[in-house]
């Protein structure tokens, strides 16, 4: 007898325990570890999901008649061994349930609503099969549940390559389809045909000469193209008797418009060489050393990259290419499509749910070597990973908000010790902790430390907006900032100026009484977008129209203060007329393909200035880019935040090193109302060690990571009494549980209490080594489930980015 462990999704109350399950004699060679299922759970008849994680023969110990498997939802594992590894290493070390874990893994199409099919990929085959498709050769997969014999079967012509499993959206994407012609016109018929035509039939004689050429199914579209019919056409030709259609599936390519050139190595410098080296040493060896790349801006990171990713695939490995933002992702896309071609595959949420589906699914065929994508990219099924590149591996956009709360980069080094392959983390502001790291030889150091182009990083002009704005001729330009775009423009360049917000205003405030328009859901005043005429929550959606009498004194006079991009984009028409600016920013960027079309036009010199917010910061290349102006460097150093001070260094050392890239020399000039503070000094001066060594010894004194570290416990409720009485119960077991060592702050009410009419509250617990930490907050994590029930919700965060 063959028995299951399965891994159930319960909701209610999840564990990661798996339950046994007896495997019927049906299902015994169709069964694999990694498939999804449908079981039997609870006394009733309720059937629910659930991963078989493992098998086996050994009868287990219990007093219980086991329930059997009721029937299988894959013919083939959704994942692998590696997969169900990674998922109980991820539920262990991110306070996470085994089913989150399983499921974040596989793409968003199998895990939406959705159809499957068995689509039927060779006619020969035993009749009684046959008749079961449909004329497009599909079967609803359904079917084969009610039917074990019928599974086995199919199961059969799936190993032999005669049939497949796809799945199709419900109401969303369906697997795309694509027409096929096969021309009916032979030599022994066509005269039989023409004979039919009127003399003049000039255009159905030239497309009966056309198809006697076609002696194979050829694509519709280009055949149309190809020789000048139209759809029209074709299907006249269609009731005449002279082609057949048919359809076929077709992977959707999210890069079928783009036209990229292909490209050869560049040569390296010597620095570059020396990267190189010593990564594909690592590789030849079978190491999985981590690597901290640290170079400038503009050092040229990304070629080592690419050159790292050929020695992988000329050694018969694939590789893995991470980039933070999708706004990053088609200037890198381009850069490593023309120098791999079709061997690159696309993972990220910029692509639709079919997109998404269709890559993985050729990762997973073994038809793409190279995957780039985002943060989820990183569970790409790839079967023979050479090496892992992280770019710009500071970024906080690594790190998963939601159940499993997973860094990119402890999944990376995860895999690549399962894979025994190298990690490279590449920035120009390395995290504190990979820095450190570094510096006590967990990860071996690489540094590029000069420009490619042998240009100097560029000069940076810092302005005291305290002085400044009192001559200024708008609040958010300094007179030394519009005198510089006004030369760079003159000069046929271009420029790029950054503001650390969105929206047109930040807040709408009654200077009669001091009334400030606030989410009647969240605790934070609403944003003004004066694109919709709307005042818009950016936590919980809440939208309503832009008042004109205040709420609380009825009184008309209404101001909006901040800065959005919107407001500044109104202030360049006024100052520079005659300067063509192009938005980037969250509202500008909400459809499909905006970045790149952007991007496109401002790398086309469609564009004078590009205005936008921090995703314009890093990893654009645009060689006529000479002048960069950050209008307001203190709005990240203003966040209750201890990472406040690295975060705004790494945001003004980024954008920075977007100036000068090519052969003209760069300018910067950064706004700043702390031009003293020495996160703003040392960014100007592009000193990343000085900084590091700065502030560590402040992270040193007031005991922060990387010299602790942290969980953070967020309890929120809809009764803010409540929450507030949780998280001091939990501070009092803690107290029992934890050495004297241990740091705990709080309970503290997060930065914005309120979102979405639910109040919340945390605790931090700072820590280097605690024997009983672990073992309470994995008790926690599976009692807090009860009070879920209530509408207490309780969230365990390990080494947060963020306390706020």
């Amino acid at each position: 007898m063959l028995y299951a462990q399965v891994i159930v999704d319960v909701p209610t109350m999840q564990t990661n325990r798996p339950y046994t399950y007896a495997v019927p004699e049906e299902l015994v060679s169709l069964v694999h570890p990694g498939m999804r299922c449908v079981v039997p759970f609870g006394r009733g008849t309720r059937k629910v999901q659930g991963f078989i994680v493992a098998l086996t023969e050994q009868m287990p110990s219990t007093e219980f008649q086991l329930k059997e498997l009721e029937s299988l939802m894959d013919l083939t594992p959704v994942l692998n061994e590696e997969g169900l590894k990674l998922a109980d290493w991820m539920a262990e070390y991110t306070f996470s349930f085994k089913i989150a874990c399983l499921q974040t893994m596989l793409p968003n199409l199998m895990r939406a609503g959705y159809e499957k099919k068995v689509k039927l990929l060779d006619l020969n085959v035993a009749p009684h099969l046959k008749q079961l498709f449909d004329q497009n050769q599909l079967l609803d997969f359904e079917v084969l549940t009610q039917n074990r014999q019928l599974q086995k079967e199919i199961a059969q012509l799936q190993k032999k390559g005669q049939a497949t499993l796809i799945y199709q959206v419900k109401n969303r994407a369906k697997a795309k389809k694509v027409t096929y012609i096969k021309s009916k016109i032979t030599p022994e018929n066509k005269d039989m045909y023409a004979a039919k035509l009127r003399k003049n039939a000039s255009k159905k004689q030239a497309l009966l000469e056309s198809l006697l050429k076609v002696t194979h199914p050829v694509l519709k579209t280009a055949f149309e193209k190809q020789n000048g019919f139209t759809a029209a056409d074709l299907k006249q030709a269609y009731t005449a008797g002279w082609l057949d259609f048919s359809e076929q599936e077709a992977y959707r390519d999210p890069l079928a418009q783009s036209h990229i050139k292909p490209s050869l190595p560049k040569k390296l410098t010597a620095e570059q060489a020396q990267c190189v080296s010593q990564v594909t040493q690592a590789l030849k060896q079978g190491s999985s050393q981590p690597f901290l790349l640290e170079g400038v801006t503009g050092s040229g990171k990304t070629e080592v990259y690419l050159q790292i990713i050929a020695h992988a695939l000329a050694m018969g490995r694939q590789a893995l290419m991470l980039v933070p933002e999708i706004a990053l992702t088609p200037q890198i896309v381009q850069r490593v499509k023309s120098r791999f071609g079709n061997q690159v595959a696309l993972l990220h949420s910029g692509l639709s749910a079919g997109e998404r589906y269709d890559e993985w699914r050729r990762i997973e065929q073994g038809q793409a070597s190279v995957v780039v994508g985002a943060r989820s990219a990183i569970f790409a099924p790839l079967k023979k990973l050479g090496v892992i590149i992280m770019d710009e591996e500071h970024e906080a956009s690594y790190k998963q908000d939601d159940m499993p709360r997973y860094h990119t980069r402890d999944v990376a080094l995860w895999r690549s010790r399962y894979h025994h392959c190298p990690v490279v983390l590449g920035s120009a502001t390395p995290s504190l902790e990979s820095r450190a790291r570094a510096q006590k030889g967990v990860y071996q150091g690489l540094f590029l430390t000069k420009r490619i182009n042998g240009q100097t990083l560029p000069d940076v002009l810092l302005v005291d907006m305290r002085e400044a704005a009192k001559r200024s001729p708008t609040p958010d330009f300094s007179l030394e900032l519009l005198d510089k775009i006004k030369r760079h423009l003159a000069r046929k360049e271009q420029v790029v100026l950054m503001l650390n917000r969105r929206g047109y205003s930040s807040f709408m405030m009654c200077r009669e009484c001091g009334y400030v328009l606030k989410c009647p859901n969240c605790d934070i005043s609403l944003t003004l977008h004066m694109d919709t005429h709307r005042m818009k929550c950016h936590y919980c959606g809440h939208e309503e129209a832009i008042p004109y009498v205040c709420a609380q004194c009825h009184s008309k006079k209404i101001k909006y203060y901040g800065t959005g991009t919107q407001k500044v984009q109104a202030q360049l028409a006024e100052l520079l007329p005659e300067a063509r600016v192009l938005r980037m920013d969250v509202d500008t960027t909400r459809k499909k393909g905006a970045h790149e079309r952007i991007l496109k036009a401002f790398g086309q010199k469609e564009a004078d200035i590009l205005l936008g917010t921090q995703m314009i910061a890093k990893g654009l290349d645009f060689p006529d880019v000479t002048l960069v102006g950050v209008l307001n460097a203190d709005t990240s150093l203003s966040l209750p935040d201890f990472r406040s001070s690295e975060k705004t260094f790494q945001l003004l050392t980024q954008v920075s090193g977007r100036a000068g890239r090519a052969n003209k020399a760069g300018e910067v000039v950064i706004q700043s109302y702390n031009p003293d503070n020495y996160a703003i000094q040392l960014a100007c001066r592009h000193d990343y060690e000085r900084f590091y060594a700065y502030e560590m010894q402040l992270r040193h004194q007031l005991g922060y990571p990387p010299y602790y570290f942290t969980i953070q416990l967020t309890a929120s409720y809809d009764n803010e009494a409540q929450a507030k009485k949780k998280m001091y119960s939990l501070r009092a077991e803690l107290e029992k549980v934890l050495s004297p060592k241990a740091i705990i702050l709080g309970p503290t009410p997060q930065t914005v209490v309120k979102v979405n009419k639910r109040y919340y509250y945390q605790l931090v617990i700072k820590y280097k080594k605690e024997a009983q930490l672990e073992a309470y907050l994995k008790d926690l994590l599976l009692k807090s489930q009860a009070e879920e029930r209530s509408g207490l919700k309780l969230v365990i965060n390990r080494d947060p980015l963020s306390f706020m």
